[in-house]
């Protein structure tokens, strides 16, 4: 389909909620998935990072997430995250939101996925670790929350050197 434009921190599309897929709009799931393919590709291309995205930054407000890592593709249709345990650690998270601004936050260590793959069959996956975090990063967003909402402190934002020329 096409490289989208990706929302910028401040755009208020970024901060609302994103709705539910339904089985008979899984046609426009698909568009959605193969765009957030081709724009996270070409930002990764451009910048040298990107491992997920959600439909909102592209301004679809459906609850759709997309990750490529280590040569595996999920995308995730009407996701529902629940935390496995209570365990958290602490971590400098970014986002092609905001390219260059990294934010440190607690997240949980593992957590646990349900959701819809494009065949409409119902899946669970777990994470734990850096991809625990990736999809709680995501999932967020279908929920209108940046990851700059959840700054631990006033003091828990800086610019990555290796990052600032995506501005």
């Amino acid at each position: 389909m096409a490289i989208r434009e990706i929302l910028l921190l401040g755009n208020e599309n970024l901060y609302k909620i994103a709705k539910e897929i339904a089985k008979e709009e899984i046609e426009k799931a698909k568009a959605v998935v193969e765009d957030l393919h081709n724009t996270m590709m070409h930002f990764r291309e451009k910048y040298g990072f990107g491992r997920a995205i959600a439909a909102p930054q592209i301004n679809e407000l459906y609850r759709v997430i997309y990750m490529n890592f280590d040569g595996k593709s999920i995308a995730f249709i009407n996701p529902k995250l629940e935390a496995i345990g209570d365990e958290k650690f602490v971590m400098w998270d970014d986002c092609m939101s905001y390219p260059g601004v990294e934010v440190k936050l607690y997240r949980y260590k593992k957590v646990r996925v349900y959701y819809k793959d494009l065949e409409w069959n119902d899946c669970v996956v777990e994470f734990e670790g850096d991809l625990a975090e990736l999809i709680q990063h995501e999932y967020d967003h279908l929920d209108g929350i940046l990851a700059v909402q959840r700054a631990i402190d006033n003091k828990s934002l800086r610019i990555n050197k290796n990052k600032a020329g995506c501005f």
